[in-house]
């Protein structure tokens, strides 16, 4: 009889076979329903007495956050460890900590109700998000709020210390905290209950090697303790009590794939080069500076998008420049003189930004977005090319607009930026002079126009998820037309055709940083229409690089040439498909 079915979300790639263990840990109140608190008396000793309890609770887990920053930092790097200091950051946030002294002192509540209310606060006000990522930073502040609550209890706290061999772990929930402390050689998988692709939890789950699934729902109520699990990261797929023939299958897969990591791990310290020689730069996109470091271990030859929204999004209040200095310095300096291209605020769309209280709109992706907030609020755009100017002097920054649909908006930024040069000399501020600026290339206006552009502009970058959107009138996040969305689609290929051979007649150059750049099948085809740069996720370059061994660019060429002639995305699939089997073969 075959084994039970769970269907998930794959979030960490990697076949594992293993033991469940079933972790329970003690339920806490924080971010949850009324625990039927009882006031504190009226009284200043009472308050006196709350508030020094607050206190102490935050003082023990600021302490163990850092210690859990440190140990972070060994176990899954910088970039990651930088997750469990934002959260210890938070404690000191002037919207959190102070709001439940507060509420102790005005309401007179207990201090772990002033915990709980707090906390359920700021992580609705996050789940009320429309971005996905947003959204799921609602799970670091419960995390957070649980670690308070534990903090204010005598009681003795929950932990995964009864692990002693390997196991694949089956949990409601993994907060950031508990997903750090995971031993790899014993935890070699999970699977959630809840959770989404961009949280935390996957975060750490990929950095940390662990096969992981998330959001499989109520069916993991199916595993008991002990019980034989499969997990495939890649698939999302959980297999409880399989039988003898689905875990030998799963046996040999699990071997092909270790096998194949352990020679993919080669690839990370080599340089990107053709079988013909050519060599390729491929980089890396990034939302935050730490993530700078993984890019680097993984070879990546730069940054070719630093999505600085993140930064802003990540905050409860906007950066200053002194803060958007230091994240923008950091990144150059981890990348050890390769360069980073940070691109502006993308700010609107999906990425919502309290804060700023951004109209409300009914179609966003076409409205009040990037550029144009940019552009209206001038002293948001002018304060963030100051701090990138004066991150320059620290490493090879470049800087890109997005969302540029003409000219007029181009010339418009560069004015911005003008003005942030001549103040910084004015200050004697020392900042890079040739510092070399673009455009994001994601709209059909600014690809058509692509051989005016290049008069003015040092690069393209081709963002091929909003390019694909934006030429095929395809919402990507709309189930009933996502169908359309093609990135070989003929007239996107079309676009990018043009955009490249623009700037090389200018005698300047295009990188691509939307999905496309990162797809193996794409590769070929990108190598053949001349592309100069590639920019995607840090875990795709050695795959990519791997692919690029195998091909000629002469070959790669003659295929482009004939892929421009065909007619449907079907039927560029089919020869994309059809070349790698050759190749293959």
């Amino acid at each position: 009889m075959k084994g039970l079915h769970i269907q998930g979300i794959g979030v960490s790639e990697g076949i594992r076979i293993a033991p469940a263990f079933v972790y329970r840990p003690a339920q806490e109140s924080a971010g949850g329903a009324s625990a039927g608190w009882k006031p504190i008396a009226d009284d200043p000793a009472a308050v006196k007495a709350e508030l020094a309890a607050l206190r102490d609770a935050k003082a023990l887990c600021a302490g163990e956050l850092e210690q859990l920053t440190e140990k972070a930092k060994e176990t899954v790097g910088e970039e990651q460890a930088g997750i469990l200091a934002g959260q210890r950051k938070l404690l000191d946030d002037p919207a959190f900590y102070p709001k439940m002294e507060a509420r102790i002192r005005e309401k007179l509540e207990p201090a772990p109700q002033a915990v709980s209310e707090i906390v359920s606060q700021v992580a609705s006000w996050f789940e009320g998000m429309t971005n996905d990522y947003m959204k799921e930073r609602a799970a670091d502040i419960r995390d957070i709020g649980s670690r308070l609550m534990a903090c204010l209890s005598p009681e003795e706290r929950a932990g995964l210390n009864g692990i002693t061999g390997e196991v694949i772990l089956v949990a409601d929930d993994l907060t950031p905290s508990d997903t750090v402390q995971l031993d790899p050689s014993k935890v070699v998988g999970f699977i959630t209950r809840t959770g989404g692709a961009t949280s935390h939890t996957a975060i750490l789950a990929r950095s940390l090697g662990i096969a992981a699934i998330v959001g499989a729902g109520d069916a993991v109520d199916g595993i008991d303790d002990g019980d034989t699990l499969v997990v495939d990261g890649a698939a999302g797929l959980c297999i409880a009590r399989p039988d003898e023939d689905e875990a030998e299958r799963y046996r040999l897969r699990m071997g092909q794939d270790l096998e194949r990591r352990k020679s993919l791990e080669a690839y990370a310290a080599r340089p990107a080069v053709t079988a013909d020689g050519t060599r390729v730069e491929l980089a890396a996109n990034i939302g935050t500076a730490a993530e700078a470091g993984a890019a680097a271990e993984q070879g990546a030859d730069g940054v070719g998008l630093y999505r600085t929204e993140f930064l802003f999004m990540n905050s409860p209040s906007m950066p200053g420049e002194e803060e958007q200095v230091r994240a923008y310095a950091e990144a150059a300096r981890l990348m050890e003189g390769r360069p980073v291209i940070i691109r502006t605020m993308d700010i609107g769309g999906d990425k919502e930004l309290p804060y700023l209280q951004l109209p409300k709109e009914v179609n966003p992706f076409l409205g009040y977005r990037a550029i144009r907030i940019g552009l209206s609020r001038k002293e948001l755009l002018l304060t963030q090319l100051r701090a990138v100017l004066r991150a320059s002097a620290s490493g090879k920054l470049k800087v890109m607009f997005p969302m540029i649909s003409g000219l007029q908006e181009w010339r418009q930024a560069k004015e911005i930026l003008a003005q942030a040069q001549a103040e910084l000399r004015g200050e004697g501020v020392p900042f890079d002079e040739n510092m070399e600026v673009g455009i994001m290339v994601e709209i059909p206006s600014t690809a058509v126009m692509a051989g005016q552009f290049a008069r003015e502009v040092d690069f393209f970058s081709i963002g091929t998820n909003d390019l694909v959107q934006y030429t095929l009138a395809v919402d990507r996040m709309n189930e009933h037309v996502a169908y359309l969305y093609d990135y070989f689609h003929p007239a996107v290929l079309q676009l990018i055709r043009t955009v490249i051979e623009a700037s090389h007649s200018a005698g300047k150059w295009t990188g691509m940083c939307g999905g496309m750049a990162g797809d193996p099948l794409a590769a070929p085809l990108l190598l053949g229409l001349g592309l100069d740069e590639w920019s995607m996720e840090a875990g795709r370059l050695s795959p990519l690089k791997e692919v690029l061994a195998g091909l000629d660019r002469q070959e790669c060429r003659e295929l482009a040439e004939r892929v421009l002639l065909l007619d449907t995305p079907q039927a560029v699939r089919q020869a994309l498909e059809e070349f790698r089997a050759a190749k293959a073969g």
